[in-house]
């Protein structure tokens, strides 16, 4: 064998490890690093050198590794474009669950609470003493309102007066002389031309029907009674209570919107 065939089969054989030894790198290569398009083309390029050149001296072993590398760059493209959709279909539930997420609004109070509560308002009589009443704070929306008193053209005007004077001399609060005080409104308005003399409220109903001519009504509720009417309660085991109805409420000793909770003796008027 001469020395130009020695140089050729040398020669041969360096190209041929050459490109076997590229060709085994690109296919091991991660495919991120390039172009899956590009790859491929380059893969088809030196398949093409490889066979016109050289294939002769190309092994068996060479020609596998080539045939999955072009396998396995033509199935990655595919690979990937099956997974892409996937994706797009797992994602979607959970931007529809965040839509669907109920918008919770700040709890607010519906009340007004900028008065405090136990608050007083303080202010002086006509007589020279302070007195105090509680202040309202707060709103509610179903006010609860009383019945007004009815006037009775057949009762005596002057009792209606002495409804008036009542209310005037009372005071806010309850001071455990409510006889002694309607007494003091009934002989200011003239109805009666002497002062009671029975201590107990309860004796009030039998003193003004024996003694001053006033007649039981036949009236069985508190806010059946008419303007100027004396409310007389309580129980033989009892001191009681008396009170005059007005047009918005009851009076003794103080003012209250509601009458007494004590049993009602009788409601009592001079007609």
């Amino acid at each position: 064998m001469g020395r130009p065939q020695i140089f050729l089969a040398l020669a041969t054989a360096l190209v041929s490890v050459t490109f076997s030894a590229g060709a085994r790198a690109q296919g091991l290569a991660p495919s991120t690093l390039g172009g899956d398009s590009r790859s491929e083309e380059a893969t088809n390029d030196v398949v093409q050198v490889i066979t016109a050149k050289t294939a002769p001296a190309i092994s068996k072993k060479t020609k596998k590794l080539l045939t999955e590398s072009v396998r396995t760059s033509a199935e990655k493209p595919a690979r990937l474009a099956a997974k892409k959709p996937t994706q797009a279909v797992e994602k979607a539930p959970s931007r529809a669950t965040f839509a669907m997420e109920p918008v919770r609004p700040m709890n607010q109070p519906s009340v007004n609470q900028t008065g405090q509560r136990g608050s007083r308002f303080s202010f002086k009589s006509l007589d020279g003493k302070r007195e105090s009443v509680p202040v309202i704070s707060g709103y509610y929306p179903k006010r609860i309102v009383y019945p007004y008193a009815k006037v009775d053209r057949r009762i005596d005007n002057r009792l209606v007066q002495a409804a008036t004077l009542a209310q005037e001399r009372a005071h806010a609060h309850s001071r455990s002389r409510c006889w002694h005080y309607v007494k003091d409104a009934l002989l200011a308005s003239g109805i009666i031309d002497s002062r009671p003399k029975t201590e107990l409220a309860r004796d009030a109903a039998s003193e003004l029907v024996n003694n001053y001519g006033f007649k039981k009504l036949s009236i069985n509720d508190p806010f059946a009674a008419p303007v100027g009417s004396v409310l007389v309660y309580g129980t033989a085991r009892s001191v009681g209570h008396v009170e005059i109805r007005t047009k918005d409420g009851f009076v003794s000793d103080f003012r209250s919107p509601t009458p007494s909770r004590r049993p009602l003796v009788g409601v009592y008027a001079k007609l």
